[in-house]
């Protein structure tokens, strides 16, 4: 993601001033809160759930703005900008802090509200990021009632926002404490990214290029009908929206819940582009974040096994290998999808584990667009 953010800091000066003395440079949409798709996980006689809700208000660029930052890709095709359009907005987004989000469960017979609690079990609003943060429980008796009347089949539950002018659904899958659970990278690993490739190329397939699947990976990820999917990634929750619609959508990936880095959501802060440069550069950041979204799934199932899926590309082989150390009995397997041919470059980087070929990615080449 280093790319990205040579990107993004390219022209941040002109766009701040664009979006701070142009009053026409963007414009409101509605109100909206973002439930990210999360897991539950048993604690006694409870479902333990923990979330994630973002409440913000959607602006649409005007083109000033757009042509502003496109402007050092070069040619520029008109569906590649509607991309960047979409693709762009979680970046530009207005945060609503000081709200509180209420919200229940669809077909609750109770129909009873819920409040997410942090840490020092107090109800918290958003704070200056929008953000809350925090867990909510269910018991165990609730839980399958909600299920049965939910028709769900594999887990998932859905609700939806109930507190006044916000609007938002959520979904939210309750793991049992056995079976097999999937944990994968996203780009290059099932998104191709071509990290390796340089700054343009990687720009462009993040921001303006429609989003291509690797190669038989939805295939593959479908043959696990019962596991259950996690999907952690370096890049920032700012881009989770546009990655659900492919890979959920689109792709024809399972559906699961995502682990992603945090950035502060308002581009006229000054001081979101040293952030954003930071989150997608820092490589170190990136395998400390993994590391620990990882080894917090699994420590909450103990009990289960997982199957590590990534790429070659970044540091996926070196933050497995410390997850297999610290969990050994739980790691069934290691796949890495080889884009840098280290099967033959340094095959010691991937020994034990299972090398999923890969088209190599090379310096300023593109593998799958002209």
């Amino acid at each position: 993601m280093k790319s990205i953010a040579a990107f993004l800091c390219r022209g941040a000066r002109s766009l701040a001033v664009i979006l701070i003395f142009a009053g026409v440079a963007y414009s409101a949409d509605e109100e909206q809160v973002t439930f990210y798709p999360t897991y539950g996980y048993e604690d006694g006689d409870n479902w333990v759930i923990p979330m994630r809700i973002w409440v913000h208000e959607r602006h649409r660029l005007a083109d000033v703005v757009v042509n502003e930052i496109a402007t050092d890709m070069g040619d520029i095709h008109p569906e590649e900008m509607n991309n960047f359009r979409s693709r762009i907005q979680d970046f530009v987004a207005d945060s609503e802090s000081h709200e509180e989000v209420t919200f229940e469960f669809d077909n609750d017979p109770e129909d009873q509200e819920y409040r997410v609690r942090n840490s020092r079990g107090n109800f918290p609003k958003t704070d200056n990021n929008g953000l809350i943060e925090g867990t909510i429980k269910i018991p165990r008796t609730q839980a399958q009632e909600l299920l049965r009347r939910q028709g769900s089949r594999d887990g998932w539950l859905t609700f939806r926002a109930t507190s006044e002018s916000h609007a938002g659904i959520g979904r939210v899958r309750l793991i049992e404490p056995t079976g097999l659970s999937i944990i994968s990278d996203i780009d290059d690993t099932i998104k191709i990214t071509e990290l390796p490739a340089g700054a343009r190329i990687v720009v462009r397939n993040t921001f303006f290029r429609n989003f291509v699947g690797a190669p038989e990976m939805a295939a593959t990820y479908r043959q696990w009908s019962e596991a259950a999917f996690h999907y952690v990634s370096g890049g920032p929750w700012q881009l989770y929206g546009p990655l659900s619609e492919f890979l959920f959508n689109e792709g024809g990936f399972p559906e699961g819940t995502f682990h992603m880095k945090s950035a502060r959501k308002n581009l006229l802060n000054p001081d979101t582009w040293n952030d954003l440069k930071q989150l997608v550069a820092n490589e170190n950041h990136t395998f400390d974040l993994k590391v620990a979204h990882i080894g917090e799934i699994m420590k909450r199932f103990p009990t289960r096994m997982f199957v590590l899926i990534g790429d070659s590309g970044e540091k996926d082989p070196e933050v497995y290998r410390r997850i297999k150390s610290r969990f050994p009995g739980q790691v069934q397997e290691i796949r890495i999808r080889d884009v840098v041919n280290d099967k033959e470059k340094n095959p010691g980087r991937l020994k034990g584990m299972t090398i999923i070929q890969a088209a190599t990615v090379k310096k300023g080449v593109s593998q799958f667009h002209n």
